[in-house]
């Protein structure tokens, strides 16, 4: 295969750099021949490449435009006003900081805007879909505040916003996280701001995995309803891996004191030229098409799964990601991942809510639609998938049969991808 893809520049990295050469087009390799349904990832434009591995990679910009602690930075203070200003425009936002490194980034200045260690942080259950950083003790959430679990319930496994109140009511938390990494429904953002001015908490919405789908349309946002708003602009959104923040117009000081120069240094130019350039790609209509695909593709993925014998988490998605259930298959979450990872399938094994396995283990799987929608399958094509998946899972490896089917499955991975690749030549 050749570096077509990276431009011409590749030709020098291939002579300075063999290894790490072969290390992109292995990448690029790994991503044309199989099926990626990772729900946190997706396929980022070339015109979003060419934004991020740019001479403003070069300039230090600490502060922010108009306020720099450097010189010379008249050129990327252009690039990020346009950040801003497409990001205010796109989610109807008072004022948003597209500097943090990550979400994990964003969400730390969340914490440093309106929160002091030990202050009590109402949010989801990592253990029932919630993140490391909303209060697991292996983070810095957990380490610097006191965190108080809420979770879904076990009849419905919807969130219980009985729980939520109560708890609210009891701890009078000094903020309220709404959001999650594998929670496939739509969140009552209005249930939350009543609690939130019930009891006088922030409400902090991680939207991380879904504001590509708030972009597109596809679902309701939450900018409306919540204090601040954390947010990747990879996944769904289809940019480049980082963060943003977006709040109401009186905490914009805060915010943009907690990133910089609290909790980071010199932005990085580059992805927010990166960032811009995806905030003007998901405000064409071509994107709120993508959106509604991919929220088309993960129903009906869901739902095929279902018909394989995976329950699906929560009765279905409303998203762009669905949490499958495979007990009832007798395969576990870690098995079913390495078995579709040999046979072309990227997923990730993942907690069900109650799970009577330990996290290394684990019950499910989480499966995405996002990427997969980028490159062009469609909902006929989301059954095929399903059928792929269903088969891997319960391909037996290390056995004739097994190893056979494996093989079989891989080939029908390739015929698939080969029909709409991710990143088709040129």
């Amino acid at each position: 295969m050749s570096g077509e893809f990276f431009g011409p520049d590749f030709t020098e990295l291939e002579a300075a750099d063999p290894e790490i050469a072969d290390v992109l087009l292995g990448e690029l390799g790994r991503v044309r021949s199989g099926l990626q349904l990772i729900a946190s990832e997706n396929f980022a434009s070339p015109a979003v490449f060419a934004a991020q591995g740019s001479v403003l990679s070069n300039k230090y910009a600490e502060g922010y435009p108009g306020n720099r602690y450097y010189g010379g930075c008249e050129v990327v203070d252009r690039a990020e006003n346009l950040a801003i200003e497409r990001a205010k425009a796109l989610f109807g936002a008072d004022h948003v900081n597209v500097q943090p490194h990550s979400g994990a980034n964003a969400n730390l200045a969340v914490y440093a805007a309106f929160a002091q260690p030990g202050d009590s942080i109402l949010a989801m259950s990592l253990p029932h879909g919630g993140h490391l950083t909303h209060g697991s003790k292996v983070s810095f959430s957990g380490r610097w505040f006191s965190p108080i679990p809420y979770h879904v319930r076990r009849d419905t496994e919807l969130i219980d916003y009985d729980e939520v109140r109560e708890l609210a009511l009891v701890h009078r938390p000094k903020i309220i996280v709404a959001g999650a990494t594998a929670y496939p429904r739509l969140i009552d953002f209005a249930a939350f701001r009543a609690i939130a001015d019930e009891v006088g908490a922030i409400l902090w919405v991680d939207a991380a995995h879904f504001i590509g789908l708030v972009a597109g349309q596809a679902i309701p946002s939450p900018v409306p309803y919540a204090d601040v708003v954390s947010a990747t602009t990879h996944k769904v959104l289809r940019g480049p891996r980082g963060g943003m923040l977006m709040c109401r117009a009186d905490h914009a000081r805060a915010i943009d004191k907690a990133v910089f120069p609290f909790s980071q240094g010199g932005p990085a130019m580059h992805t927010i030229a990166a960032k811009a350039v995806a905030f003007a790609e998901a405000s064409t209509v071509g994107f709120k098409r993508y959106a509604s695909d991919v929220v088309t593709n993960a129903a009906t993925l869901t739902a095929s799964l279902t018909e394989h014998g995976m329950r699906a988490v929560s009765g279905g998605t409303d998203t762009h990601l669905a949490l499958l259930d495979l007990r009832e298959t007798g395969v576990d979450g870690r098995t079913a991942e390495a078995r579709c990872e040999a046979a072309g399938i990227t997923l990730n094994k993942n907690a069900i809510p109650f799970d009577p396995a330990p996290p290394a283990v684990a019950s499910g799987i989480r499966v995405g639609s996002a990427a997969v929608t980028t490159q062009g399958l469609d909902a006929t094509d989301m059954r095929t998938v399903a059928s792929l998946v269903a088969r891997a899972v319960r391909a037996e490896m290390g056995t004739d049969a097994g190893d056979r089917e494996i093989a079989s499955i891989r080939d029908d991975v390739t015929s698939l991808v080969t029909r709409t690749p991710a990143y088709p030549r040129a």
